[in-house]
């Protein structure tokens, strides 16, 4: 399946219909549809994450004006 066709095909459907519950229907399924960026991670991404939330929770950090001050 080439999803640009399939793209094309609807966008065709689209225009051509004259019933506006089709385009509340698509309307809804976009609104619906919003990803969390969450998810497109991967799990090594997320554990990274996570640790470093565990290591911000445990004063394990150093603060932008103390890493500048270094550079400056």
């Amino acid at each position: 399946m080439d999803i640009q066709l399939e793209k094309l095909d609807l966008i065709k459907k689209l225009v051509e219909t004259k019933d506006p519950t089709i385009i509340n229907s698509i309307k809804k399924i976009f609104s619906k549809k919003k990803k969390d960026w969450w998810d497109d991670l991967s799990d090594e991404q997320k554990e990274e994450i996570k640790e470093s939330e565990r290591q911000i929770e445990r004063g394990e950090f150093v603060s932008y004006e103390d890493l500048m001050k270094k550079y400056r």
